[in-house]
């Protein structure tokens, strides 16, 4: 425990000693000045700046290049006009090519940012925090962000705006118009926005800028210059509404007897969203039944140590403006609000009974009745969000097997019938942040709560759960240090039953059996936590970075009724020092290096975790790139390996990685590189290859393959809890694992509108268990003290059992099932999307899935082509079309 405690106080003093260090920049903000189109005729989109109201202003140009070379001339000149009217900005940049034929042309669908582009990025509440970009590229291709915090791109949001773009003699040019309702801004009558354009130069890989930025920048909107000249603007309300009708029809492999798979399914569906300005500077987004078809599937993945698969949102309405609801806790994906748990699978059971003929319809997922989002900044540095959203109660239905032959044998009462499966549920949160001390510093606060109405057999689940927290950061020395930490609380409220059963979830286990600090008590209907982070540091200015702090989650801290927590009674302390070198050498363009430190212990005072980690990342003058990191972890004791039984001690590890890629610009471009990871007795190991391979035979035609394969052998696997002499037994076992998948991606884009894609992904996963034995000193050093294995006489398979006579006296005195299996997994998704007017789009879908048990012993060879190829896929033919009312 001195290694972490001797690194935090070098680091302490390395910052203390740099808070007296003003940071040395002499980099001066520049202004441009624009004007009223007045009484002139707005200028056409199309790309010609030809028209004598662009007259009006002069050109801005003097761009200075940013990366790789920080601060020189760039290798082509931009320039860059603006003008505004009572409804528009609108933008011109003029974009110098030598040699026309050379710039890059790639197609793409929106927000991909293709070939050569230009981005215009404006900060209309000039909080240094918040920015609207736009980015168009030589293709016309538009992409659009919302940044916030400072530096953090959110590419969901999609407002409308419009482009064109043409070749010129001396390179090309972009004519932008952005409606004022797209931005938000004060009612001031002279106003001042913060501004930044930037421009790719693709043939360079080389960006440069309107504003010129330090190499290694405290973040990016706080370093804009300064658009002026703003007089008499109007906020103007945002008033959308995009209604959508759906007609889709569900093919499958019928299943004899059950009546419901007789081989297809159809619906009708219809919604709404809008988008409602309250006021100029909040926004109130509604969905009414909405529809999330034409999403990509969830990527394959299997999960052996019992936690929950985190995976991210993708449907639109919660994916947009998602950082504003954001209250990460540290540590991965925990935080107090994740919005997949709204719509989630439906949470209860039936009665259903196969052993008499029945089948179940359970929903996939829970119907999202309605949800409303209220958001926004207001002028004086108030941020708000507020997302309300109920979901509907679900039932599954039960029938008996339709064949007559059946029917006739079995008895008719309560046949058919409902059983509910999830409840009806409000789900609220609450955000808010307030800018001040020269918007260097903001506090702010969450709140959520989750309200179910409960009946008939879904006790087990909270009643009631609420969240909250405050988070604060502040920024100092022109932002080149700062301090950051938040705080948060959780409360649940259920029956016996319920708070029963989160307190012996894999997230809490006070059943633990070496635990003196916490225990189950049967008689709770309430559950209390706290959970923390504070954290120190320098992000900005020179060649350094550097951070330490430490976070928290309490034993009773719960989260899962709208958030994410994966393991609770959890202390972790880290530390980092990073080298950054931005300016370019004869062999690099990039590169940074970093050494890493972090320990764990619970809340009994275990000290469970130690970890040294290097990486590194270097871009070379050839624009390949090499990715690179090892670890030592000398001491790995974990609370959860046992699920519910005592702390369990792994070997010491040792892992590194290596990456290495091609230029991406090219037409074809490579990734490959190994992570592999060895722990000391052969207690377990790690291997996985990954290759990603990009190729764009022609501008409109892109094409991306990605596989992974992974072993990763295990001599003591968690297969399961027994009953021996009225003590648990914890049996483990040897696996061999190995997973593999690949992922396929086309897109065709006839134009900027109309693309063509295709998704692909099969997903295999073998666990073969073998030499198995249980725990005798579950935090022995010696992996040959820590467990001992059975004997050829003390075990013994029979049809699909392993039977146990520990104690050899010829009677068997416990068994369990085999616990090899083979998982098989195929997910597609053909989309046709057409953007038929700027907002509103038509989708034809066909998704393919196929889903099933492979076995373990075939080859992958074998399990593709008998239980993917061989297989009748469920297809699913969907058709979408919105249309997006300006009002």
């Amino acid at each position: 425990m001195r290694h972490p405690f001797l690194i935090v106080c070098i680091l302490t003093a390395l910052c203390l000693k740099s808070f007296g260090q003003q940071r040395d920049s002499t980099i001066q903000k520049r202004q441009y000045t624009t004007r009223s189109i007045g009484e002139s005729a707005p200028p056409k989109i199309d790309g010609d700046l030809e028209e004598g109201v662009w007259d009006l202003v002069e050109w801005t140009g003097d761009f200075i290049e940013f990366t790789p070379d920080t601060g020189t001339s760039p290798t082509e000149q931009t320039l860059m006009k603006i003008l505004y009217d009572d409804k528009n900005l609108y933008v011109a940049f003029k974009c110098f090519q030598e040699d026309p034929k050379t710039i890059e042309r790639r197609l793409g669908r929106r927000d991909t940012f293709p070939g050569d582009w230009v981005e215009i990025n404006i900060d209309s509440y000039n909080d240094d925090r918040t920015a609207f970009s736009f980015t168009a590229s030589s293709s016309s291709v538009k992409s659009d962000e919302f940044v916030s915090n400072n530096e953090e791109f959110d590419s969901s949001w999609n407002p409308i705006w419009f482009l064109g773009t043409k070749i010129v003699e001396d390179g090309w040019t972009a004519e932008i118009r952005i409606p004022l309702s797209q931005l938000r801004f004060s009612k001031a009558q002279d106003q001042i926005w913060g501004l930044q354009a930037t421009r790719r130069y693709f043939n360079n890989e080389e960006r440069s800028v309107w504003q010129p930025v330090d190499a290694n920048p405290p973040g990016w909107v706080s370093e804009f210059g300064e658009l002026q000249g703003l007089i008499g603007l109007i906020p103007q309300k945002q008033l959308e509404i995009q209604p959508y009708m759906l007609s889709q029809l569900d093919t499958y492999e019928a299943q004899e007897g059950n009546p419901f798979r007789d081989g297809s399914d159809s619906r009708f569906a219809g919604g709404l969203d809008a988008k409602i300005g309250i006021t100029n500077d909040l926004t109130l987004d509604l969905t009414i039944n909405p529809d999330f078809g034409q999403v990509d599937a969830d990527p394959g993945a299997i999960a052996l140590d019992g936690f929950e698969i985190f995976f991210q949102e993708r449907r639109p309405f919660f994916v947009e403006n998602k950082n504003v609801f954001d209250f990460g806790l540290g540590g991965g994906p925990d935080n107090l609000f994740f919005s997949r748990r709204i719509g989630r699978t439906p949470q209860g059971f039936t009665t259903e009974n196969s052993a008499l003929g029945e089948y179940a319809d359970v929903p996939n997922f829970t119907t999202i009745l309605g949800a409303a989002k209220f958001s926004g900044k207001t002028a004086n540095g108030w941020s708000v969000g507020l997302l309300e959203s109920v979901t509907a109660k679900e039932f599954a239905e039960i029938r008996l097997d339709n064949r007559p032959e059946i029917l006739n044998g079995l008895p008719l009462m309560g046949t058919e019938r409902r059983e509910i499966v999830e409840p009806l549920t409000n789900y609220l949160v609450g955000r808010v942040q307030k800018d001040f001390n020269d918007r260097n510093s903001y506090v702010g606060g969450i709140f959520t709560a989750t309200n179910r109405k409960l009946e008939e057999n879904l006790d087990f689940l909270h009643k009631d759960a609420y969240s909250g927290g405050l988070d604060f950061r502040h920024n100092w020395k022109n932002r080149t240090y700062y301090v950051e930490g938040i705080v948060a609380f959780s409360k649940v409220f259920g029956d016996e039953e319920a708070i029963s059963q989160t307190q012996r979830s894999i997230t809490h286990l006070f059943q633990r059996e070496d635990a003196s600090h916490v225990s189950v008590d049967t008689t709770r209907t309430s559950l209390s936590g706290t959970g923390g982070r504070f954290e120190i540091g320098k992000s900005g200015g020179g060649n350094w970075r550097y951070n330490f702090g430490g976070y928290w989650k309490s034993p009773e801290l719960e989260l899962n009724d709208i958030g994410f927590l994966r393991q609770a009674d959890d202390i972790r302390q880290y530390a980092s020092l990073r080298r950054v070198f931005n300016q370019p050498t004869s062999w690099f363009r990039q590169a940074n290096f970093q050494v890493e430190l972090s320990s764990a212990f619970d809340f009994q005072g275990n000290y469970n975790r130690i970890q040294y980690e290097l990486n590194g990342f270097i871009n070379f003058t050839n624009n390949y790139l090499i990715d690179f990191g090892a670890a030592h972890k000398p001491r790995i004791f974990t609370n959860t390996f046992l699920r519910g039984g005592p702390r369990w001690r792994y070997n010491e590890e040792n892992y590194w990685y290596a990456f290495l890629g091609t230029d991406l610009r090219k037409k074809l471009s490579v990734i490959a590189g190994t992570v592999n990871s060895q722990a000391t007795q052969n207690n377990f190991s790690f291997y996985n290859y990954e290759f990603r391979l990009n190729y764009q035979p022609i501008n409109a035609l892109s094409i991306s393959l990605s596989t992974e394969y992974s072993q990763s052998p295990n001599r003591t696997q968690y297969v399961s809890e027994q009953n021996f002499g009225g003590q648990s037994r914890y049996i483990l076992g040897a696996i061999d694992q190995e997973t593999l998948s690949t992922t396929l991606r086309i897109n065709y884009n006839l134009n900027p509108n109309l693309s063509l894609q295709y998704y692909g992904q099969p997903f295999i996963f073998k666990a073969d268990f073998s030499d198995f034995n249980y725990v005798v000193n579950s935090t022995a050093f010696d992996l040959e003290e820590r467990v001992r294995w059975y004997g050829d006489d003390q075990i013994r398979f029979n049809n699909g059992i392993y039977e146990i006579d520990e104690d050899r006296n010829g009677v068997v005195d416990y068994s369990f099932g085999d616990p090899d299996f083979a998982f098989v997994q195929f997910r597609s998704n053909l989309v046709l999307r057409w953007e038929y007017i700027p907002g509103s789009e038509i989708f034809l879908v066909w998704s393919q899935g196929i889903t099933g048990n492979g076995n373990v012993d075939d080859s992958f060879g074998a399990i593709i082509n008998d239980q993917l190829l061989n297989q009748k896929a469920n297809n699913t033919f969907l058709i979408k079309a919105t249309y997006r009312f300006n009002l």
